[in-house]
């Protein structure tokens, strides 16, 4: 029997008697094929996650997104820096919205969106500072097929928009009154001008007829003529005072003596000074530089801090005003009062807007704003110093003009 020979065959050429090798190859090019497709595709996200990333940051309002639980996932840049405890991830819509219950579904904007309704509303918040800030909200849920629904919600700071449309408020309704008092003053004006001018004749006369003259019986009557004459013309002062400061302010820039808004601003307010028996004491220099600014806004400054410091005594006191001119050439004009001052926990606040310490329906909280804004947009300063039990001193500096 004839005897089988048999030949070693090895691996390698194994493979390439039955293909195998071409079969790798193509193999591995279609793999290396995908890696680069899939390289590209993460590349493209990439990319867009940073644009996304972008418009997120960009975004000037705060932005917070909710998972379906109600806890905070992402938040913009901008969110940390209006809400830095509220908004941090993994904190609940209730340290926001409604920290002194659990749960809100009628006032809370991310309880509403997680049940699918868009909202928007405004909330008021108080920051660690003592501070109230006003916020507008808009919530909408984030509808996802493989997850449940979220919220994306948009915080924006409306503060010095809601100042500002309460100064407006308040220039209206003092528009409203300037007007209703310029034509009560001018009805008041006709009577005092008839009492006036017949106080006169009748003091002529007692002057000019001797036979009146020597009649005792009227020896009392040139001194009781000579009161209401005087008290009429005072009379006539307040008015044309009270006409002065309800005239609408144009805005115009003009040559502005100090001493005179001073004054007519004193006439307002004596009257209630001594109702509550406050002396007013007035030491302004004389010749005092000339400031250029708008008359109407500077008389509204100095009657909110004369105003003030009539509130804070409690009682007979003394609210004293002296103006100078300053050591940097500019002028100066202190405000003092004997009353209650202020505490210091609350001395770098009274210029914030809404801050007050007055009683409900006293007080909004804007008159030292607006008057800080006035002085600062005068190119002024204004400054404060106060002890509780003694009184307080408000001392305002503007630019001269020479």
């Amino acid at each position: 029997m004839a005897e089988v020979k048999r030949t070693a065959v090895d691996e390698s050429s194994l493979e390439r008697l039955l293909g195998l090798e071409s079969s790798k190859i193509g193999f591995y090019s279609e793999v290396k094929q995908k890696i680069h497709e899939l390289e590209a595709a993460n590349l493209g996200l990439r990319v867009k996650s940073g644009e996304l990333q972008a418009v997120f940051n960009a975004i000037s309002d705060g932005v917070v997104i909710f998972d379906h639980h109600g806890l905070i996932q992402h938040r913009n840049h901008v969110a940390p820096a209006l809400f830095p405890e509220e908004t941090v991830v993994g904190q609940g819509c209730r340290a926001l919205f409604h920290p002194d219950c659990d749960l809100s579904p009628e006032s809370c904007p991310v309880e509403q969106a997680l049940g699918g309704s868009s909202c928007q509303l405004s909330f008021t918040f108080t920051l660690g500072s003592g501070e109230s800030r006003f916020f507008d909200v808009t919530a909408t849920p984030i509808e996802d097929p493989n997850e449940k629904t979220r919220a994306l919600v948009f915080i924006r700071d409306v503060t010095e928009k809601r100042l500002n449309e309460l100064q407006l408020m308040q220039a209206e309704k003092m528009s409203s009154i300037g007007m209703l008092a310029a034509g009560v003053a001018h009805e008041i004006n006709n009577p005092l001008t008839s009492v006036a001018g017949y106080s006169e004749a009748l003091l002529r006369r007692l002057r000019d007829d001797r036979s009146l003259a020597e009649d005792g019986r009227l020896v009392d009557f040139r001194k009781y003529l000579e009161v209401i004459i005087r008290e009429a013309y005072r009379c006539k002062c307040i008015i044309d005072s009270l006409l002065s400061f309800s005239r609408k302010s144009e805005g115009a820039v003009g040559m502005v003596d100090i001493n005179a808004i001073i004054s007519e601003v004193l006439e307002l307010v004596r009257p209630r000074a001594r109702n509550e028996t406050i002396e007013i004491r007035e030491l302004l220099q004389p010749g005092l530089s000339l400031v250029k600014g708008d008359s109407s806004g500077l008389r509204q400054v100095f009657l909110n801090l004369t105003v003030n410091a009539l509130q804070a005594i409690k009682g007979p006191g003394v609210i004293q005003i002296a103006t100078c001119d300053g050591e940097d050439g500019g002028v100066c004009a202190i405000i003092s009062d004997t009353g209650c001052g202020i505490d210091p926990a609350i001395q770098e606040h009274i210029w914030d807007p809404f801050f007050t310490t007055k009683e409900v329906g006293k007080g909004v909280g804007l008159g030292l704003s607006v008057s800080y804004n006035i002085i600062k947009r005068h190119g002024g300063e204004m400054s404060m110093e106060s002890t509780p039990g003694k009184g307080s001193k408000f001392t305002v500096r503007l630019p001269s003009c020479h």
